[in-house]
This record gives C-alpha cells, structure tokens and sequence, in this order.
C-alpha cells in the first residue's frame, strides 16, 4: 500500500496532506540548485507521503514551476494536489538578461515581473503556469501578495479565479500572503476556499489567531501556514542568534523568546524545528503546513519533524507560562 502522510480536507473536497512541500527553492531562491536535486526532492516527498506541493511563478521567475512540472511527470503520483499563485505576470526583459533577478532567485533577469490582477491578467497567468508545469488543471489558485492591490485583487482577481473554478481549470481559489489582517477580509467578503499565511501563526507570532483562523473556521475556509520556521530562526534545535527571522535581522528580544521556547522544547525531549512544524496543526482551521524544501534530505529531515512524538506536556507548559498560546486549549 502507498504511503500516506495523513490528510486534512477543503470544503472543495481536494485532501492535502498535513505536510506539504513549498517549492520555492526550486527557483534557486538564495542559491542554485539543479533540475536533478529539484527531481529527487519530489520524488522523496511522493515516497515519504507528501502529496501537496506549492510553487508560483514569482519563484524563479519561472524555473520553479518548470522543475516542479518536469518532476511530477518524471515520477507521477496519484492524488497529488499542486497549487499556485496569480498576480505577477511574466514579461520578457531582453535590456536585464544580462543581470541576474534582484528579488532573491540566482536566475537571468531576462524577465521581469508585472502585477496584474485584473481578468485578463489573472486568465493569462494561470495559462502561462499551466504550460510551465505541464497540465491541463491547477488544483489550487491563490493571489499572490495582493497588498498593495486590494481593490483588483478583491473584485476582477476574485472574480477571474471563480469563473476558472466553474469551468474547472482550477479547483479551488484564495489569496496567500505574509499579513493575517487582508487574508481576513478575503475570507469575511469574498468566496475563496482557502488561504496561504506565512510567518503569521508560528511559535513566535501568532498574529493569525484571533482574526484569520476564528474568520475561516465560521466559514469553512481552509488555512495553509508558510514559513512556520519564521525564514529561519526556528528551523535549528538550538537558537542561533544570527539566523535570519522574517528575512531580516531578528531583533534581540525575538530571539531571546526563541531561546526560552527552544529550552522548554529540550526539557521535553523535543527539537524546536519539530515543535514549529507541528504548532499550526493544532488549530481546527488549519488544513497543511508547508515548509520549503531544496533536496530530499530536506524532504527527509521534514518528515521526520512532522511525525516526531510530542507530548501533551510540552504544549501545556508553553500555554502556561505565556510563551505559546495553544489553540487547542483556548475556548
């Protein structure tokens, strides 16, 4: 019988699997990588039971979506759920192809990013990243850092994703973001079935609780928490005062906080990175957590945080002493 990792299921009935696989570095987010490293990441998140697998076309300008597509053909799985974003279109930059991208990814500028959230810009999109991935259907649509762009993005944005969810080319529709606060309003004014939130409900923010995960649970949206290790202060067993913390520098009281969560971790016999995967799952609204992952040891090492026994009293000791609020023991 297949592996599994057990499953969380959308009001859409697309099942994603508690832990899933955030393909951002497969656009040589930071540093390169390669097709092959790409290709075996994904063929050991399928073996080790990851069936839910995010890209965007921001990643890479691209290469993300091409590598993710090229890997699932090379190793295809049944019920994979992939999802992607809409809102900066891809337009062809011969004047910067001689650069490298200066939002991150060591690729060729030979394109460059246009936001778009109109209907023709959110049609275009999702087409452009159908061809790239090789499909004819994308599971999940979300718009992409819409902040600057309320009014669009709430109404022709919304509006494009709709039509293509009731014709089928897409199977369900949010917005995924790095704030708690317009994911809310998406959820309160418009029909999406989910939303993306990154760095917002993790063990040391937890700005998404009251707001966003109370707005989604009443009506039935589904939550994905991103960047569950806060771009890197989390994802050590020891806090390193240097790493990154919401890609910035992490100020000297978040990592302090860090520090204290991480000992009330070791008391227990927990690693942090462990605890910061597990966290959001414990909200009802909560459907996947997705963490990037550039190789299978990374896949393999997430795994292993996602299935690791942690006990009731961790989580008690965390509420209590006001480090954690535990939303399974908040009324």
């Amino acid at each position: 019988m297949e592996k599994t990792l057990p499953v969380r299921s959308l009001r859409t009935g697309h099942r994603l699997t508690e832990l899933g696989l955030g393909a951002a570095q497969f656009g040589n987010l930071f540093t390169e990588t390669t097709d092959a490293d790409s290709c075996r990441a994904v063929r050991t998140a399928t073996e080790e039971g990851i069936r839910y697998l995010d890209t965007a076309p921001h990643y890479g300008l691209g290469l993300s979506e091409r590598r993710l597509g090229a890997a699932l053909r090379a190793a295809p799985r049944p019920g994979v759920v992939v999802s992607s974003k809409v809102g900066r279109l891809l337009v062809d930059s011969p004047d910067t192809a001689d650069r490298l991208d200066d939002d991150g990814f060591v690729v060729p500028a030979t394109m460059r990013r246009v936001w778009d959230f109109s209907r023709d810009g959110i049609l275009r999109s999702v087409e452009e990243s159908l061809a790239r991935l090789g499909t004819d259907r994308l599971d999940i649509a979300y718009l992409h850092d819409p902040d600057d762009h309320w009014e669009q993005a709430s109404s022709s944005g919304i509006t494009a994703l709709t039509e293509l969810r009731d014709q089928g080319v897409v199977g369900a529709i949010g917005a995924g973001m790095n704030q708690a606060a317009m994911l809310t309003e998406f959820v309160r004014r418009t029909d999406v079935d989910v939303v993306m939130v990154a760095g917002r409900f993790t063990l040391l923010d937890q700005s998404a609780l009251d707001c966003l995960l109370s707005a989604a649970q009443e009506r039935g949206v589904g939550v994905v928490a991103a960047a569950v290790y806060n771009s890197g202060l989390l994802s050590t067993t020891t806090v390193d005062a240097s790493a990154s913390y919401d890609y910035g520098a992490a100020p000297r009281s978040v990592v302090e906080r860090a520090a204290r969560i991480a000992a009330v971790c070791e008391r227990h016999g927990v690693e942090l990175p462990a605890a910061a995967i597990q966290y959001p799952l414990r909200h009802p609204a909560v459907t996947s957590v997705v963490t990037g992952m550039r190789t299978a040891e990374h896949v393999r090492s997430n795994v292993a945080r996602y299935r690791a026994v942690i006990p009731e009293a961790l989580w008690e000791e965390l509420h209590v002493t006001g480090l954690v609020p535990d939303p399974a023991r908040m009324s």
